[in-house]
């Protein structure tokens, strides 16, 4: 996975998690919300990675 891409995901879950401790405090809807779609962007970086290495053949 490219640098950017790498960051691309890192910060943009770093961004969901933190609205959803915000939210907490506002609504538990949103906080759920917020923290599932927190852990989905987190596990969408994995799917990610793992068929750009299953592309280029590595098998770590």
């Amino acid at each position: 996975m490219s640098k950017m891409l790498s960051a691309w995901f890192a910060v943009s879950s770093i961004v969901l998690l933190l609205l959803c401790a915000i939210a907490i405090s506002y609504s538990a809807w949103l906080a759920i919300l917020l923290g599932v779609l927190g852990v989905a962007n987190i596990g969408w970086g994995f799917v990610i990675k793992a068929r750009q290495n299953r592309r280029q053949g590595n098998t770590i």
